[in-house]
């Protein structure tokens, strides 16, 4: 490897040799980003996703097999494969278990794995989201304990996290500016240039590795609580009378009103972050009420949908008990295949509990991973096999495209019910075309 001096304080930093550890929605774009001008080791534990990938296909979407085969990466999930690396990146998920307890056992696994290979000199930056501390005190001590190196002296952390917007083609990864940080002087300058080096919207530097953590944790706190917001006023507005949406739109032409919308917050992210946050609160001996109250709106918002839906099905006489309901859309959000901790889960078993037959209708979800995951078939809904309500749960671009007269003829009875979650369809239209409609 050749030296370059980067004029960052003198320093002489030599170009490295990257890793990529966890190849999901965010560790594979980065991959690709830093592939095209270096060379990156593609780690995964799945052998199945590096196959795939090795084949130049990635069913996540994010990525194109053009630009798959453009990068040059060594797909592998061999440990023994990053023993030549330096530059380790971690972007393995973070989720929360059944009592939405922070569940780092993926990344203290990368860690493990990490450690193994880990070498004097070596940096380690993790991009998956945690809460403030989780870095130094989670993680580098698995790093120590594996490596038998010590942090600050034989090897050094940073943090960087991750803003990938799933399915969104605009906002790529190296179009956000990204946020990095360092345990020391020398290593943030060191991660700083890495990342510039790729990311042409810049790098934020932060002052600690914590400032990191907690300002990424915090991002999606607070769409969290905007959309909590507004799913609390959509509930209180449909026992005024009142349509939610016109009430946005009115509201809307003040300058400086916030284009929130209310809607059903799952994913990896917006619907798992703040728990990380509060988490850590609570072991500090505060319980953060505001944070805690708007993930209690979101996470009833699916059974608020499917409760109205039957009291609209009730209102027009349809025999709910031998009522067949569609539901388009699985995905936890629209033109993304990304079926992860999917409130549209939550709309579905609350019909099951009513006895309706519930067909699952989704054109970029994978039929195996769903029922997997969830225990459900996909189905279709059409003319030939026509349901008494609709259920418009995500804004996938195929449902946008549909007709009014389309949808009715997916329908059967005088006045079918169609649930609008993400108000993507024209109310008056709908209407016209014999409804009875429901907004979220």
């Amino acid at each position: 490897m050749t030296p370059r001096n980067i004029g960052v304080q003198g320093v002489l930093i030599m170009n490295r040799k990257i890793a990529v550890v966890g190849l999901g929605y965010v560790g594979l774009p980065v991959a690709v980003a830093f592939g095209k001008t270096h060379a990156v080791v593609g780690f995964d534990v799945k052998p199945a996703r590096i196959a795939e990938l090795k084949a130049g296909r990635d069913s996540t979407g994010e990525v194109e097999p053009a630009e798959l085969a453009q990068a040059k990466i060594l797909f592998t999930d061999r440990t023994e494969d990053l023993k030549d690396c330096d530059f380790f990146i971690v972007a393995v998920p973070t989720p929360v278990d059944s009592g939405n307890t922070p569940d780092l056992s993926p990344l203290v696994g990368a860690s493990k794995s990490i450690g193994k290979v880990l070498k004097r000199g070596d940096i380690v930056v993790y991009e998956s989201t945690v809460y403030p501390g989780a870095t130094e005190e989670d993680c580098v001590p698995v790093l120590e304990a594996q490596s038998g190196l010590r942090f600050g002296t034989d090897f050094t952390v940073g943090y960087s996290p991750e803003r990938i917007n799933p399915g969104d083609r605009e906002h790529t990864f190296t179009k956000i500016k990204k946020i990095v940080s360092g345990s020391d002087a020398r290593t943030l300058d060191i991660v700083a240039e890495v990342y510039g080096s790729v990311v042409t919207a810049g790098v934020h530097r932060a002052g600690t590795i914590k400032v990191a953590e907690a300002a990424k944790v915090i991002e999606n706190t607070q769409r969290d609580l905007n959309i909590a917001l507004m799913n609390e006023l959509s509930v209180v507005f449909k026992r005024m009378g009142i349509d939610t949406q016109e009430v946005l739109e009115a509201a809307g032409s003040k300058w400086n009103f916030l284009p929130f919308r209310p809607g059903l917050v799952g994913g990896h992210c917006i619907g798992v972050d703040p728990y990380y946050l509060t988490h850590k609160a609570e072991k500090l001996g505060y319980i953060p009420q505001v944070i805690l109250a708007g993930r209690r709106i979101n996470d009833n918002m699916g059974r608020f949908v499917a409760r109205n839906t039957i009291k609209q099905m009730i209102s027009q006489g349809i025999d709910v008990a031998r009522s067949r309901i569609g539901i388009l859309g699985i995905t936890f959000k629209e033109n993304c295949p990304d079926t992860r901790n999917s409130k549209v889960v939550d709309i579905i078993r609350e019909l099951q509990d009513y006895g309706v037959e519930v067909v699952v209708c989704d054109p970029h979800a994978d039929a195996a991973d769903v029922h997997e995951e969830y225990g459900l078939t996909l189905g279709e809904v059409d003319a030939s096999r026509p349901v008494d309500a609709l259920v418009i749960a995500v804004a996938h671009s195929e449902y946008r495209a549909l007709t009014p007269a389309a949808l009715r003829a997916m329908t059967r009875g005088d006045k079918p019910v169609l649930v609008d979650v993400k108000c993507i369809q024209p109310r008056q239209a709908l209407e016209s075309a014999g409804f009875n409609v429901w907004r979220l």
